[in-house]
């Protein structure tokens, strides 16, 4: 037991350090993309499942980070101001009634970065200093060190 609550501590100091030594989140898109800019409202209801099309009518497409990630529980609690286990359960309801699908779930930046870049309707976000000119910045959450 006491081996098990060390590994929790250890753990949760860990992802501590990561959410401290990370930079801003940015959501991206392509460069191409018809979106140049998003408020935090628009976001929050694109990766909450209340947005699903562009203004165009075309579909959009979030992508997420890995489910554990650091980044993930940042951009989710500086967004909304929820932990990352709410937003799991709000998702678990809405795909038990159908309503909804979550954001994809992708490993890592660079494969954001990859799909961003062959997708005009793709959005997703990233740490600030995994950006390159493959991807198109619409909104930066800055991270309280």
């Amino acid at each position: 037991m006491m081996r098990y609550l060390i590994v929790v501590i250890l753990q949760i100091l860990l992802i501590s350090a990561q959410a401290q030594a990370q930079a801003d989140i940015v959501v991206v898109v392509n460069p191409n993309s018809k979106l140049t800019e998003l408020t935090q409202q628009q976001i929050i209801d694109i990766y909450m499942g209340r947005t699903q099309t562009l203004a165009d009518g075309s579909k959009l497409v979030p992508y997420d980070q890995p489910m554990d990630s650091a980044i993930r529980v940042a951009f989710y609690q500086s967004l909304t101001g929820k932990s990352l286990a709410s937003i799991n359960a709000y998702w678990a309801r809405l795909l038990f009634t159908g309503r909804a699908s979550p954001p994809r779930q992708l490993s890592d930046n660079m494969r954001l970065v990859d799909i961003l870049e062959k997708d005009l309707n793709a959005i997703g976000y990233m740490d600030s200093i995994d950006l390159n000119d493959r991807v198109s910045v619409v909104f930066k959450i800055t991270i309280d060190e």
